[in-house]
């Protein structure tokens, strides 16, 4: 089964780690503009057009239609490909530059 971990949250806009059976498949960013949203879909390169509109089905079915059930268009940008790391500066040490990102 398909379920989704939110990562961060604001006014406009969600993050989600996407899993199944314990394990991470994907992420996606919702973006919501009025009546519409807009996602983008992060998957593995091996995902097919089957596994990619089994993803965003259910995404629809558990996050946007939960949202907006009266939205208009749900318009979803795919990538596949592998996860090369989350990177952030708050891990930095402190005798290092602030502005170097570091994969966590």
């Amino acid at each position: 089964m398909i379920s989704f971990e939110r990562e961060c949250r604001t006014p406009h806009s969600e993050s989600y780690t996407i899993l199944e059976d314990g394990g991470i498949v994907g992420r996606i960013d919702l973006h919501y503009q009025g009546s519409n949203v807009y996602a983008t879909l992060c998957t593995t390169a091996d995902a097919n057009e089957e596994r990619i509109q089994e993803l965003i089905d259910a995404t629809d079915e558990q996050l946007v239609m939960t949202a907006d059930p009266y939205r208009e268009d749900f318009v979803v940008t795919v990538w596949r490909g592998s996860p090369a790391g989350v990177y952030s500066d708050s891990d930095a040490d402190d005798d290092e530059d602030e502005d170097t990102f570091r994969l966590n």
